[in-house]
């Protein structure tokens, strides 16, 4: 797939026309990192504005003892670049970013992209939407790691995410969520009895979705 029409096909630039889209991609590049390749460590500066286009990534931290505390995931068709203003040429990381899967990314020059774009009043909506999405991940951050007990925690992912929850293995999810792996267990299986999810195959479906969101919106909420 050429440049233009990977730039294209992200929902970011969907409104650009012909003549803008020739424009971003004189300083736009596509890239391939294989897995479990860091593309930022945190504090990190970078000069470009980066889109995954294809793959997984995730975002993370460590704490003192370099033990892996993981944020968020990033998903295709998504920004990765993490921000904190659009003062300044540079975007610092908040975090560390690595890749799941052997992924696609589209990096833009972010100077450029100010100079030519949002200097003229051109995808700041979908600039600041971006921001707001970021800011809502790291809201819900703060619900799991200060607010919610296992249960919350659990009900959230399968919520929210649950095609990741299917994928990743139990003993993976246990060290996401910080619970014990018996814990987990424990919860689906309470989950199960009250008919809100079922477990087929070791695959977990969703019975009753309003009932599941209950369980952790009513500890936000408190």
């Amino acid at each position: 797939m050429s440049l233009k029409d990977t730039i294209k096909e992200q929902d970011f630039f969907n409104t650009l026309n012909e003549e803008q889209i020739e424009k971003l991609s004189s300083f736009a590049t596509l890239h391939h990192y294989e897995k479990e390749y860091i593309l930022y460590y945190e504090r990190q500066e970078s000069h470009e504005l980066c889109f995954l286009v294809k793959g997984l990534a995730k975002a993370y931290k460590l704490d003192k003892h370099d033990n892996e505390i993981f944020l968020y995931y990033i998903y295709e068709n998504s920004m990765i670049s993490e921000l904190s203003n659009i003062q300044g040429n540079t975007l610092l990381s908040f975090s560390n970013i690595s890749f799941i899967e052997d992924s696609h990314l589209l990096k833009i020059n972010y100077k450029k992209f100010k100079e030519e774009f949002l200097d003229k009043q051109l995808l700041c909506h979908q600039f600041s939407s971006a921001l707001l999405e970021r800011s809502l991940q790291m809201q819900s951050l703060i619900n799991r790691e200060f607010i919610f007990d296992a249960v919350s925690k659990v009900s959230m992912m399968l919520r929210e995410d649950l095609a990741m929850f299917n994928k990743l293995k139990r003993h993976d999810i246990s060290l996401m969520l910080h619970i014990q792996p018996a814990t987990l267990s424990r919860v689906l299986n309470r989950l199960k009895r009250n008919n809100i999810i079922d477990i087929i195959q070791g695959k977990v479906k969703v019975l009753n979705v309003q009932a599941l969101e209950e369980i952790y919106k009513d500890k936000a909420d408190g």
